[in-house]
């Protein structure tokens, strides 16, 4: 009994949801409780996912009966107005001879309506609506295996959910956690020790939901992934390498995304941009494409839903959803230019190059340069209907989601954007450009909506707006105010002088629009909450030693507590003096591919 209680003295029990996990109070395993958000939206949309899938299996069949029921009626004999058949059956030999042919024919007729009971039978396999299974879901970098248990113990009619890791500790610690939440989730729930991208590969079209949630990014498993998936499944992808997507280092994200990435206020809708066009390109060479349902910024990462299926006409139109992006390195006005467009001459429809360029040699409004970023993705990045229908079942099930008032926050933001604008703008930076007294959001909002456009805020910064509106309108509308607002006289050859200098073609009308405030903002609806904590944000690779160097991350407290730490099985924690060098724990030698798959 004493030795039970030594080794559990080295564990602490973490509780999320429904689920309870058993953690090393050392950093063999990672688990990041900050994920709670990214956990907690994942449950959510798979709820929605679930109840979808089955709305449409049952609307599949309804429709296919209905055909069924189209063919029988128009073989069968049609019925004289006293519900009796227009034809006699030929029941005997003699009214066989008399009616000659014609009893032949109807015996025929009789015989393919009888028919159509079996056809099921001879129908061929990929034509038959097959029986609808419970989803199964694969978390390809499980770690300490929290999220697959959540799935299980929370998430009704819900399969099979396949658990896996690379590295052993991680599927150890998740086999344990499997067990220490009873039944509910050992029925469910199985751990393997492999390496996600051959497991993908090896078991094609078998997941009905597929979730990556490496510790970086997700780049090397997409491949793997899209093919992983089956038709109409869902894909979750999150990406955590935002200083690489938001454009600190602009070739790195080109060699792992294939996109090219500018600078500005939109960098990380940019981002979730990139991710989908990364995850098209890759789908795209199976037959494939995505329909995004939910693509969100939170906290310290991206994560977008998408439903994978497989069309080889469909993939043609891939070209219409990319675009580069023209970005004014003078002002904040930035344009698309879209790959491909369609041609159509009667009912042939043709593909063909985009025309452009859609913007001059240098900026219309201030004269400057571009600088030319992408190909990201330029369809809607959200499903409406996906987005509400979320937001009413989270609402529905208060109770069982921690993090409910974050995902609440963000959904509702999600749910007021305009889905088919791409990219927004910081009023903040607009009015900084030309040096002019910043104007409320109201105002402003009221402005666009007065010129006859749409506007609205936009979930990744709360200072960004999203509009249709052309950027001569909205430099108008700036000079409209300045002209009532006048500003100290600027530097000749800056943004703000050259956009100032020409007159306004639109007079701007700033009385107060209806629409000027959200309905969250009018129902004081919270829709951009702070950090819950000090230090909520990414944490140590798991297996890596903790040092005074990582205080940063984790607190002075935090630090302070693991360096005093010994561990009783044998892993010695490094005791360096703030700003010496990380020591290296034995599991931190493995290859920079292998890092790539504990969970973020």
């Amino acid at each position: 009994m004493g030795d039970v209680e030594k080794k559990l003295e080295a564990y602490e029990v973490k509780r999320e949801g429904e689920a309870e996990i058993l953690m090393l109070k050392t950093n063999a395993v990672f688990f990041n409780p900050v994920q709670v958000h990214n956990r907690d939206m994942s449950i959510a949309v798979l709820r929605t996912f679930v109840a979808n899938r089955k709305e449409e299996h049952e609307e599949m069949i309804n429709k296919r009966n209905k055909s069924r029921q189209h063919v029988s009626q128009d073989i069968l004999p049609k019925a004289d107005g006293d519900g009796t058949s227009s034809e006699q059956p030929a029941s005997s030999s003699l009214d066989g001879e008399i009616n000659g042919d014609h009893g032949k024919e109807l015996h025929r007729t009789v015989d393919k309506a009888e028919g159509l009971s079996t056809e099921a039978t001879h129908t061929p396999s990929w034509k038959r609506i097959r029986e609808l299974n419970a989803p199964v879901v694969l978390e390809a970098l499980a770690a300490s295996g929290l999220r697959s248990l959540r799935y299980a113990r929370e998430i009704d009619g819900l399969g099979k959910v396949v658990a896996l890791d690379n590295d052993e500790a991680s599927v150890e610690a998740c086999k344990r956690n499997i067990k220490f939440n009873g039944s509910a989730a050992s029925d469910k729930v199985e751990a393997h020790l492999a390496d996600a991208r051959v497991y993908m590969l090896s078991h094609p079209k078998e997941f009905d939901v597929v979730d990556l949630d490496p510790y970086g990014s997700p780049a090397i498993f997409l491949d793997s992934a899209v093919q992983a998936v089956a038709d109409g499944g869902l894909l979750m992808c999150t990406a955590t390498d935002m200083a690489v997507l938001c454009g600190a280092n602009g070739e790195v994200c080109y060699s792992k995304y294939g996109s090219y990435p500018v600078k500005g206020k939109y960098c990380h809708e940019m981002a979730l941009r990139i991710l989908l066009a990364c995850i098209e390109s890759h789908a795209n060479r199976y037959k494939r494409f995505i329909v995004p349902v939910l693509s969100v910024s939170m906290d310290f990462y991206i994560r977008v839903f998408v439903r994978v299926f497989t069309s080889a006409s469909e993939i043609k139109n891939a070209p219409l959803k990319l675009s580069y992006v023209y970005q004014c390195v003078g002002c904040d006005s930035f344009h698309l230019q879209c790959l491909g467009r369609t041609v159509t001459k009667g009912k042939s429809v043709k593909y063909a190059p985009g025309i452009g360029p859609v913007v001059p040699q240098v900026c219309s409004d201030c004269g400057k340069k571009f600088n030319v970023g992408g190909p990201i993705w330029s369809a809607p990045i959200h499903d409406q209907d996906w987005v509400l229908s979320t937001l009413a079942g989270v609402k529905a099930m208060k109770d069982r989601y921690p993090a409910y008032n974050k995902i609440t926050s963000v959904l509702t933001t999600v749910s007021e954007e305009l889905h088919d604008v791409q990219l927004f703008f910081s009023q903040h930076n607009i009015t900084g450009t030309v040096k002019c007294t910043p104007l409320s959001a109201a105002v402003f909002r009221s402005a666009v909506l007065n010129a006859g456009y749409r506007i609205s805020s936009t979930h990744v910064n709360p200072l960004g707006l999203k509009s249709d509106a052309p950027w001569d309108v909205i430099w108008d509308i700036i000079r409209c105010w300045v002209r009532i607002h006048p500003i100290k006289e600027q530097p000749q050859d800056s943004a703000g002088t050259m956009i100032l200098s020409k007159s306004p073609k639109l007079e701007a009308n700033f009385s107060r629009a209806v629409a000027a405030v959200s309905n969250a903002q009018a129902k004081k609806i919270n829709r951009f909450l702070p950090n819950p904590q000090r230090y909520w944000g990414p944490k140590i690779r798991g297996g890596r030693t903790i040092t005074s160097k990582h205080a940063s991350l984790l607190g002075h407290e935090a630090v302070n507590g693991v360096i005093r730490h010994e561990d009783g099985n044998g892993l010695v924690v490094d005791k360096l003096a703030p700003g010496t060098e990380e020591g290296v724990s034995r599991t931190e030698e493995k290859s920079s591919d292998d890092e790539c798959v504990t969970e973020q």
